[in-house]
């Protein structure tokens, strides 16, 4: 075979090579789909008060077929329920939960990075001239020539020495597997937060229309009375229209507050995961007055730097950070490794070696080759980039440093926060409890007092406008007081 032919061969292999790259890179056997949703992460077992609700598809949402089968078992929900299915099937959840499964795998290749490796090399040249099949052992050997040479290799790499760097990038993946793990604890908690905070806000919603739709059958009662006494001629006309002013305003607040009720219900949902342009569920509950013992500013900061998961998540990250420092400074170092190696060498058409006196010898197609050997890598000099990545990973670690005292800056607002709100809302409940007796009672009496003729219809009204402010004040304070607890837990991280 003349160099012209050799070159077009080559040529047309190095085409076909490429043709196969270019395919490959084209047409891929499997492609990911970007929106199926593995299921690969546990999830909570749900709380004993929900065994009997539907256990959907980890991780998604509620179809429409399955929202109407699913309706009637959604009824009358509790708190514990609506926070078990929350936690269940929100998306947030859900993320974080991979997010912590991404750091897991991140440490498991850090772990691995640092175990001898075991690969199997192979490959194919096509030369212009024949080439030895492998290099010379001794003096005056013969040898096999080819054009076209095959190899095929177990190739066995042991890291033996790196500086620390192998070693302290695994410690940063753990740490920061932890940190995703403390991050997610804390998103549970905001979640459950969040739910209860909307959660009571449905309950006072409810009271806040119960309180309505009671002044609206009182004042339609009162008008009725108010046309008797017109019609005998003891009350003015211009009564009648008052009360039936008073009478329309509590009937738009009524649907004001209806549809305040309906959002507030599908932002709940929302928090669920349940997706769907109706309200599938009720929920049951009590408002009532809630008595706790308070822990000191001192008690609750101490115990939220030592129980807050956002807290811990950052001081892990701070850690990580210093590791990786440590791993800049590692390229400094020389690196040492152990190398070994074994396969073959195969020629396609081999030429005959000779011998000394130009005799032809039966050439062997194939040999087996192997070595082994201990490498070592002493960085001289790299431009500088080695120093400035550590002063990078350091500017970072200062970074870091300076986001967890902000963290326990705004843990100790939190804390004082949630404590003060706490306080503020109980008395706040006990004094307008108080004030809901005596608005009733004053109702009574100027009732009373206009039916004998001895007060105005304005009073009575008056009356009637000021018992349902206190009884929405009541109720608000109620919720207040119940969100105040779960912002103590939230502040202190003591959510489940």
């Amino acid at each position: 075979m003349n160099s012209i032919e050799k070159i077009s061969l080559a040529a047309l292999i190095m085409l076909i090579v490429i043709a196969l790259l270019a395919l490959n890179g084209c047409a891929v056997l499997a492609p990911t789909e970007p929106y199926s949703i593995p299921h690969t992460l546990s999830h909570t077992t749900p709380h004993a008060s929900v065994a009997h609700q539907p256990r959907f598809e980890e991780h998604s949402y509620l179809t429409e077929p399955q929202i109407a089968a699913a309706a009637m078992r959604f009824d009358n929900l509790n708190l514990a329920d609506v926070i078990t299915i929350a936690l269940e099937h929100n998306p947030e959840i859900a993320a974080t939960g991979y997010d912590a499964a991404a750091a897991q795998a991140r440490k498991n290749a850090a772990w691995g990075a640092m175990l001898p490796s075991l690969s199997v090399e192979g490959g194919y040249t096509r030369h212009l001239d024949d080439q030895r099949l492998i290099p010379v052992r001794y003096n005056g050997e013969m040898g096999t020539f080819s054009d076209s040479l095959f190899s095929g290799d177990l190739v066995l790499r042991v890291p033996l020495f790196t500086g620390g760097k192998l070693m302290n990038e695994d410690r940063a993946a753990k740490l920061l597997s932890q940190a995703a793990e403390h991050r997610l604890g804390r998103t549970r908690e905001e979640l459950i937060f969040n739910v209860t905070s909307v959660f009571y806000g449905i309950l006072t919603r409810e009271k806040f229309i119960d309180s309505l739709t009671f002044s609206q059958e009182t004042l339609t009662s009162h008008l009725k009375r108010v046309n008797d006494l017109i019609t005998a001629q003891k009350a003015a006309k211009v009564d009648r229209l008052r009360t039936e002013v008073r009478l329309a305003d509590v009937q738009q607040k009524i649907v004001r507050e209806t549809n305040t009720l309906a959002i507030q219900k599908r932002l709940l949902a929302n928090l669920m995961g349940v997706e769907s342009t109706r309200a599938i569920f009720g929920i049951q509950g009590t408002l009532f007055e809630v008595t706790t013992e308070l822990p000191t500013l001192e008690e609750g900061i101490s115990s939220a730097f030592a129980n807050r998961p956002d807290h811990l998540a950052v001081r892990k990250e701070l850690e990580a950070q210093a590791k990786r420092v440590d791993v800049a400074r590692a390229d400094h170092s020389p690196t040492v490794g152990l190398l070994g190696t074994y396969g073959g060498r195969w020629a396609a058409d081999p030429t005959d070696q000779l011998d000394g006196n130009g005799q032809a010898l039966s050439g062997s197609s194939s040999e087996d080759v192997g070595n082994v050997g201990i490498g070592i890598e002493i960085p001289l000099f790299k431009g500088g980039g080695v120093n400035a990545r550590v002063q990078e990973e350091r500017a970072k670690l200062a970074a870091a440093q300076q986001r967890l005292r902000k963290l326990e800056l705004q843990i100790e607002l939190e804390v004082q926060t949630a404590i003060l709100n706490f306080g503020s809302a109980s008395e706040r409940a006990q004094t307008l409890r108080k004030s809901v007796e005596q608005a009733e009672e004053s109702l009574r009496i100027e009732r009373q007092k206009y039916e004998l003729g001895r007060g105005a219809i304005v009073d009575v009204l008056d009356a009637q406008s000021e018992l349902l402010e206190a009884q929405t004040n009541y109720y608000d304070a109620l919720a207040s007081v119940h969100i105040a607890r779960a912002q103590i837990d939230l502040s202190l991280g003591e959510n489940p």
